[in-house]
């Protein structure tokens, strides 16, 4: 991994285009490194002047008496280049550009930001930008952006893509209570990427959560496994805005169309244990929880609360959430009884009344948290006559500092909270204004601890039965062709060379052959037109079924192949296809389709005619996928309920449903050009499973 830590952690900094004029950004900058106090060496670089701010400047970073730890470059874009040249000659390692006029403005900006990737790659120097607002570490400290402010000292790591954001943030913090350890400002990406800075961050000390606004995610030959790598260590939290290019117009297959054009970063994230929000405010909520609470050891939450209310809304979020409200046993429900009056509540969520004073507070949370069955606990405040907000929060701090249990206060008001508030977060219990968002951000605590104790095999790697020259051959005379589509013939074939489970079918080119063919099957079989240009078969009488004998099956081929003519008299058929019935089973579909920057995304769900209109599918990336990805995948869909066995029907065989997922996955990423698979319906019987109509599209290039 790439060293950044002397970019945070500088012992010398040099500003390009330093300047004694009050609001130049090169004033700002020098200005916030001196008053925000950076103890190390302060080199301005200024042409024309001796001096900057009362320290000594120099021409050119090349005059400096040491090479600097960290270079922040505010001039015009136009002398960037030069400069950069200069850096690197001189052996500088780590610098910001704050300089627009890149690639953002088109034209030469592009050619200009080509070049300066280049250079940073040639001088191995880590670069944040162009285009950026600089970064800032609470904990040095310094502040080399041209924020007016330095954030508060804390354990957020903020990287953000948008620089107006990250200043507003900043000025937000200041009165909201949230302390940062570094924020980031991305610019254009031109050379150290969030993904590099995440895994900085990961082994960052100072850093308790790292959260993101992106607006794209840099490229990652293997996405998933170098963010589980880190992922696992500490939360990541990203408000991923935009969506992606998964194929969104490619709904030529029922996977194309159930996959939504935002699905491939839902599926990423998740599979590489990172968490993704809507909105700035779930960004930040997240954020202010992980960097206070202790981790839950499990999904048992309990609840006080000096207002009915409350405490009914919080039990509907915990539904939603998948959060138990634990039952208090015995013991605990006594103690209960002897802190809260008999009009109040000791079942759970225990309402400890409207006029509670502090100490029928804090008597209830220590009886709760003492209780082995409780996992967390939310505490609420409504600011009722009697209510006393400050000394609440400090039986909240009292009471909960023995216990290593993610405990949240939720002050429902305003500026009666405020000292309050400033209280609780300062002793490491986040506070929030609605009870919703108290049970949204446990949920993602119990989440993470899940994501710390998962295991990832490699089922997709482990098959090694595969028969990858026939595809080759398949997927090549293809493309000679001038083809984007296989046969049903051919797919067939894919598919049999990668051990997927599917009913024999082969391509007849005369009536004699269709005869001899479904005779080897043996009988019943099914006769359709062979053609990629045909789509809607069966409404040009172009398919027939129980065929059961070879001259029957004779007739046929000449029956289907002048229904195709009359249909369509401009296009020739390359035969028609002889395929073996099967009996009916469990019907099921799984799916590819390629997203540009993830590669396959597998689908998996309800199979038959209904499959868009049901529209139960679920998704899941095929590199790096796990087996327990695999059964989650799976056990995200209603189709697993008949699989399961329904209403005493026969179970389905998952093992084999288990082993079509893995075999369409390597078969993917085995042959990149394969730009849609589509295996449906998929029979599946107690034992075994027969796949009755394959399609796959390739990119012919």
């Amino acid at each position: 991994m790439t060293d950044l830590n002397k970019m945070f952690k500088p012992d010398s900094v040099a500003v390009v285009g330093a300047s004694n004029s009050e609001g130049k950004v090169g004033y700002i900058i020098v200005d916030n490194i001196i008053n925000d106090g950076f103890e190390g060496n302060i080199y301005p670089i200024n042409p024309k002047d001796d001096e900057v701010q009362g320290l000594k400047a120099y021409k050119n970073v090349s005059d400096l008496p040491e090479v600097p730890d960290f270079v922040i470059i505010s001039i015009p874009s136009k002398a960037v280049i030069p400069v950069v040249k200069e850096c690197g000659e001189f052996g500088v390692k780590n610098m910001v550009v704050i300089t627009a006029g890149f690639k953002e403005i088109g034209g030469e900006g592009v050619e200009r930001e080509n070049e300066l990737v280049s250079l940073v790659e040639e001088y191995g120097i880590n670069l944040i930008g162009p285009n950026s607002l600089g970064t800032t570490d609470s904990h040095t400290p310094l502040n080399s952006s041209f924020s007016h402010v330095m954030p508060p000292k804390g354990n957020i790591a903020f990287i953000s893509q948008s620089g107006a954001m990250m200043v507003a943030i900043i000025d937000w913090s200041l009165t909201s209570g949230i302390g940062f350890s570094k924020i980031i400002s991305l610019g254009n990406k031109a050379g150290t990427t969030e993904i590099e800075l995440i895994e900085y961050l990961a082994d960052d000390d100072e850093t308790a959560v790292v959260i993101c606004y992106l607006e794209s995610i840099s490229e990652d030959e293997d996405f998933i496994r170098t963010l589980r790598k880190v992922s696992y260590k500490k939360p990541v939290v990203i408000l991923k805005s935009g969506s992606s290019s998964a194929g969104a117009e490619a709904a030529s297959s029922h996977t194309g169309a159930l996959a939504g054009s935002d699905l491939a970063f839902d599926t990423a994230f998740k599979q590489a244990g990172i968490f993704r929000v809507t909105t700035m405010d779930e960004l930040f909520d997240v954020g202010l929880a992980f960097s206070k609470c202790p981790l839950p050891t499990g999904r048992n939450l309990a609840i006080v609360t000096n207002a009915g209310g409350g405490g009914v809304v919080s039990v509907d979020a915990m539904e939603r959430y998948g959060l138990n409200l634990v039952q208090f046993d015995e013991e605990t429900t006594e103690r209960l009884k002897g802190a809260v009056p008999e009009e109040g509540s000791v079942k759970n969520p225990v309402d400890v009344l409207g006029d509670a004073p502090v100490s029928r507070y804090k008597e209830s949370l220590e009886i709760i948290l003492e209780s082995d069955d409780v996992d967390g606990l939310v505490v609420m405040v409504c600011p009722t006559a009697s209510a006393d907000p400050d000394g609440i929060a400090k039986a909240l701090v009292e009471g909960a500092k023995d216990f290593d249990k993610p405990v949240i206060a939720v002050n429902m008001g305003g500026p009666a909270f405020e000292a309050a508030n400033e209280l609780l977060r300062e002793n490491n219990i986040p506070t929030y204004v609605f009870p919703e968002t108290a049970v949204k951000v446990m949920d993602y605590l119990v989440r993470f601890e899940a994501v710390r104790e998962r295991e990832y095999d490699d089922p997709v790697g482990e098959i090694d039965d595969v028969d990858k020259e026939t595809v080759e051959s398949i997927l090549s005379k293809v493309k000679a062709d001038g083809r984007d589509t296989l046969l049903g013939s051919e797919a067939y074939a894919v598919a049999n060379a990668y051990g997927i489970s599917a009913a024999p079918i082969k391509l007849a080119t005369s009536p004699q052959e269709a005869g001899e063919l479904a005779e080897d099957m043996d009988f019943p079989v099914v006769l359709k037109i062979a053609s990629d240009k045909i789509l809607h078969k069966s409404d040009i009488g172009g398919v027939k079924v129980g065929i059961e004998s070879k001259e029957e099956a004779e007739k046929v081929y000449e029956e289907i192949i002048s229904n195709a003519k009359k249909a369509h008299p401009d296009i020739v058929p390359d035969g028609v296809e002889v395929q073996k019935m099967m009996d009916s089973g469990i019907e099921v579909l799984v799916g590819m389709i390629r997203d540009s920057q993830f590669g396959p995304m597998i689908a998996f769900g309800m199979g038959g005619i209904y499959v868009n209109l049901i529209e139960d599918a679920s998704f899941k990336l095929a590199k790096g996928i796990t087996s327990d990805e695999i059964d989650e995948q799976i056990n995200d869909t209603k189709v697993v309920k008949l699989l399961e066995g329904f209403r005493g029907e026969a179970p389905g065989d998952i093992d084999e449903v288990k082993s079509a997922i893995k075999r369409v996955a390597r078969l993917t990423l085995d042959f990149p050009e394969i730009s849609e698979l589509d295996i449906n319906p998929i029979f599946v019987y107690e034992k075994g499973s027969s796949a009755l109509d394959v399609k796959i599209k390739i990119d012919k290039e």
